[in-house]
């Protein structure tokens, strides 16, 4: 009967968090709307990323490498005249579906500390590529991106030149892929994953691959990046090599820590904390990183489980007496 309840306020909770980012657009200021895309790119990602740490305790500091090459994909073919948004998402999870399965082969077989290092190496490897190949990626200055595909859909011909409409863009991408994982996690195979972080002997002796697990694990995650990715290039109008820089792969990290890697919306709420800190201590200093520092020593003090994580916890427990 508790599983039941859980179940049951997580759908009625998912249900009204999804009601308000729909109607959102209607009533906030565009500026807060430009904001809010970015938070469900960005919590994309961070999800994205949770999978490796939240589920199978790989941190990999390599994830803009797949951002990145999602974001250039999308610029790429719309620099070459394609205008198909399907094909263009497509391209770009497939690009770092590929590149995530070639850095994972090399990467799973080790753990812990060599593990995000040699992820960190790999994601330097694809940031030097994007910044000294002008050629192809317009090196430090970018690719623009000047022209956005239009959706032909049920008759209507959609643009998404402005904020609301590439919200809604975003917002209904973002919700189906969070679906998508969603399922992975919940699957048979998000439990053995579950199993490999806990101890990856044992699964090893019950006859499981940990190895294939991990790879195939982060050829997932590798490919829901890169769909944030593209839709990060749609969104900023270009694509550049800060993307692939390491410091960029460690903002999921702080919004998965933030909101809490042992629930699956946790990377999302953390997204969010951390976008609206971000802009409120922004408006009375420029050291706005240090001062988030301040705020998020306290946060992962008081919140062991992250924001979400924690108080998702509580409640539950409340309910269950």
């Amino acid at each position: 009967m508790i599983v039941l309840k859980i179940k049951y306020h997580t759908l009625i909770l998912t249900g009204i968090l999804v009601t308000l980012l729909f109607l959102s657009p209607l009533v906030i200021p565009v500026y807060w709307v430009i904001l809010l895309s970015e938070i469900l790119i960005m919590g994309l990602m961070a999800v994205s990323f949770n999978l490796l740490l939240g589920y199978a305790g790989l941190l990999s500091f390599g994830q803009g490498a797949f951002f990145g090459l999602g974001a250039y994909t999308a610029a790429l073919m719309l620099q070459a005249g394609y205008e198909n948004l399907f094909l263009i998402f497509l391209a770009g999870i497939l690009v770092a579906m590929l590149a995530a399965l070639i850095v994972g082969f090399f990467s799973v077989r080790l753990d812990e500390i060599f593990f995000a290092m040699i992820t960190l190496a790999f994601g330097m490897m694809f940031f030097s590529i994007a910044h000294n190949w002008r050629d192809v990626t317009g090196g430090s200055d970018g690719l623009p991106v000047f022209n956005l595909p239009n959706l032909q859909l049920f008759g209507l011909d959609l643009t998404f030149y402005s904020p609301i409409s590439m919200y809604y863009l975003i917002f209904t991408t973002v919700l189906i892929a969070l679906f998508l994982l969603w399922l992975v996690v919940h699957s048979p195979f998000g439990l053995i994953l579950k199993a490999t972080r806990e101890n990856k002997q044992r699964v090893s002796f019950v006859g499981g691959n940990v190895r294939k697990l991990r790879i195939v694990a982060f050829t997932i995650s590798g490919a829901f990046t890169g769909l944030a990715g593209v839709l990060f290039c749609l969104f900023n109008n270009m694509a550049t090599p800060e993307f692939m820089h390491w410091s960029f792969s460690t903002k999921p990290i702080i919004m998965a820590i933030i909101g809490g890697t042992g629930s699956f919306f946790g990377p999302l709420f953390g997204a969010g904390i951390f976008f609206v800190l971000e802009q409120i201590i922004i408006r009375y200093t420029e050291n706005w990183m240090f001062f988030l520092g301040i705020i998020l020593v306290p946060v992962v003090l008081f919140f062991p489980q992250g924001v979400f994580g924690t108080l998702q916890n509580r409640f539950f427990k409340q309910r269950s007496k």
